[in-house]
Order: structure tokens, then sequence, then C-alpha cells
């Protein structure tokens, strides 16, 4: 399965915050209920980092100076496309111990963000649904 059928949980976990924005401002965007990570991004709308809760909490506990959303984003964005499989998504996503993942189209811009659980959640539908297909089909129903 694409990721781009799941487009309705990835673009509303999608939060995106300007690379020049408060931390503050950052904070009020991951006090969100689900949502984990925002995609920061450029003037030109393009992806340009990430930030998570994780980092703005380290943050918060390491240090008592200022900081922007540039300083304590990560530049270093694993992402997925919505062209790509979900069960390679998902492992990307296991060796990296993301929880999320931003969604980028070709032109690096946020469509989204896929969550590991919502993956997981459509993995493990698709692994019940070839049981149970594979149940009927051993017991000859519908064939």
């Amino acid at each position: 399965m694409r990721i781009e059928k799941l487009y309705p949980m990835t673009s509303a976990r999608l939060m995106v915050i300007d690379v020049a924005a408060t931390l503050q401002a950052a904070a009020v965007t991951l006090s969100n209920p689900g949502i984990g990570l925002a995609i920061v991004t450029a003037r030109n709308g393009k992806a340009a980092g990430v930030l998570s809760k994780s980092d703005l909490v380290r943050h918060l506990t390491d240090s008592e100076q200022p900081a922007t959303v540039e300083a304590l984003m990560s530049r270093n964005i694993v992402s997925c496309s919505p062209v790509d499989d979900l069960q390679a998504a998902w492992q990307v996503m296991v060796e990296n111990r993301l929880q999320n993942m931003p969604v980028l189209g070709s032109d690096v811009k946020p469509l989204g963000v896929l969550d590991i659980r919502d993956a997981l959640k459509v993995l493990f539908e698709q692994e019940q649904l070839q049981e149970h297909m594979l149940a009927n089909y051993i017991a000859g129903i519908g064939y």
C-alpha cells in the first residue's frame, strides 16, 4: 500500500511552522493532541527541518537561554513521499526510532506527517484481511 492512500490521516497531523518562529509559537503548535512533530519551512514553503516535542522539552530542561526554532530544528529530515510503500516507510521509522515522519512532495513541500501508530494500524488491518482471505480460500468459501 502506498502512503498516498493514508492522506486523510497524514494530512490531519500536518503542522507547519516558519523557520523564524519563536519557541513559544512552536510550543503552541506542538500542544495540539496527536501532534508530535512540526515541519519547519523556509520562506519558499519548502521543508527546512523538523521540530519534535522531544526537541522542545530537551531544550527547556537543558538550557534557560532563549533559542529559535531554526536553532533547535533537525536539519537532517528523514522523510517519505506519497508514492512510497507503507511497509518500507514503517521499517525506516523503526530503524531510525521515529514516532513521526514527514510526508514530502517531489518539490520538498510538506504534505503530511505519518505517525507510526497509524502505519501499524493499517499494516495490521492488511494482515488480518489477508489471513481472512486465506482462511476462506482453504475452507472453499466464495470460490
